[in-house]
């Protein structure tokens, strides 16, 4: 058998040397296309057909540029068709449609008191010519920033004020110099308007993402996510000590916070759901308003289920005996609650009227009646001060989430009535 043997070597000082390692090669490895998707960047059908959209449309408008004859039509100015595809075209249809209109309000707008103004600075001649563009950039530019930060015009038309102050200055200013403007700015606005038309026709006539579709769907999807947390919280709180200690994790409140967090993708896509044409079940007038007030009126459900978290996390609780106590009734009227829930949501998903003053109200008030009795403040009055407050926090937070669900519940209804929801 062959074998080799290491031998040290000592140094001229008599200095043994150990032996050098052989030195590992450091191992690069790149993760295969395959496993980023899948892990990294999860396939997403939406987002694909976003870009495959967006690269359709960037192609139909380099055409402009790229066929000789349409070259010869508009020249160098095809790239603003280009920009305009860029800056304009959003996942939404209905931001689509805000941004365009509002890009070609502010271009017409801008354009024409840019004209304007040059025409009439030109009158003065000389020194006046200058000083009039001037103060008319400066007036225009200063109202114009300050309409701008209005709540009412930001929420719906920053975009087309910005576009406005941009256009008015290139065209005011150009005029000092260009003697050709009129037709500079026609042939400019006739290829940002080639632009805006090639993104309509790829945004609402190829798989068109509804933003309205995304409000309604998000809205009714968040009543059985608070539905589950609710069953959740009182599953974990009426957990025997053995139990808990025997779980690894205790109940996560993400889904809470989801439902904490929405309130700006809410007003966004009511924002743009405003400005999509009729399709499917949503008109014109369709009150898109109500997703707002039902969307606040589920942050409050999913504050008071947050709230819990104090009951659960507390380090003072109550006997395991006096849990068990109130155990059914709290269960019963939980499970009332999460009932209720997920019926409103499926009203709204299903956009079928749900007769919240019947059912689930009655419901709810009947339950919280029979928790009441049972624990009275008398009753909490004979326990010790630890437990009694502890209880009481509880009862509280369910009362509390009783009178939440009612409100929402009503909402919904008005909802199914302005939205005219089928009737069940």
């Amino acid at each position: 058998m062959n074998s080799s043997t290491i031998v040290s070597i000592p140094d001229g000082d008599g200095v043994v040397v150990p032996p050098q390692e052989e030195k590992k090669k450091p191992r690069i490895s790149f993760p295969s296309i395959s496993s980023f998707l899948g892990e990294k960047a999860p396939y997403d059908a939406k987002k694909v057909i976003h870009g495959i959209k967006v690269g359709v449309s960037l192609v139909l408008v380099s055409l402009l540029y790229l066929i000789k004859p349409l070259y010869d039509q508009v020249g160098d100015n095809a790239m603003w068709a280009i920009m305009t595809v860029v800056v304009v075209y959003e996942f939404f249809a209905g931001a689509t449609l805000c941004k365009g209109v509002n890009r070609g309000i502010g271009t017409t707008l801008g354009g024409g008191f840019g004209l304007a103004t040059a025409f009439l600075a030109k009158e003065a001649g000389g020194m006046g010519h200058a000083i009039g563009v001037a103060v008319a950039v400066f007036v225009c530019g200063a109202v114009a920033t300050y309409v701008r930060l209005l709540t009412s015009i930001k929420k719906t038309y920053d975009y087309g004020v910005m576009i406005f102050i941009l256009t008015f200055n290139l065209v005011a200013v150009s005029g000092l110099r260009g003697e050709t403007i009129v037709q500079l700015a026609r042939e400019r606005l006739m290829t940002i308007g080639m632009g805006f038309g090639v993104c309509i026709f790829t945004n609402l006539f190829i798989h068109p993402m509804w933003a309205s579709d995304e409000l309604h769907n998000s809205v009714a999807s968040r009543f059985e996510v608070l539905a589950s947390s609710i069953d959740g919280c009182l599953e974990e709180y009426f957990k025997l000590s053995e139990e808990k200690e025997n779980q690894t994790a205790g109940f996560n409140f993400s889904g809470c916070k989801s439902v904490l967090y929405s309130n700006a993708k809410d007003d966004m896509l009511e924002k743009f759901a405003r400005w999509e044409p009729w399709h499917g079940k949503f008109g014109f007038s369709h009150p898109w308003d109500k997703y707002l007030d039902i969307g606040n009126a589920l942050r409050d459900v999913a504050v008071t289920i947050f709230s819990m978290k104090g009951c659960l996390q507390s380090p003072r609780q109550p006997s395991s005996t006096l849990k068990q106590s109130i155990r059914g009734q709290c269960e019963e009227l939980g499970s009332t609650l999460a009932s209720s829930m997920r019926e409103l949501g499926d009203s709204i998903k299903t956009m079928r009227k749900c007769r919240a003053g019947f059912l689930i109200v009655t419901k709810l008030e009947t339950k919280s009646e029979e928790l009441n009795l049972l624990v009275s403040p008398s009753k909490l009055g004979e326990l010790k001060n630890d437990e009694g407050l502890a209880i009481a926090s509880l009862v509280f937070m369910l009362m509390d989430m009783v009178g939440q669900v009612e409100v929402l519940a009503k909402k919904v209804e008005e909802l199914g009535n302005d939205a005219n929801f089928d009737s069940k």
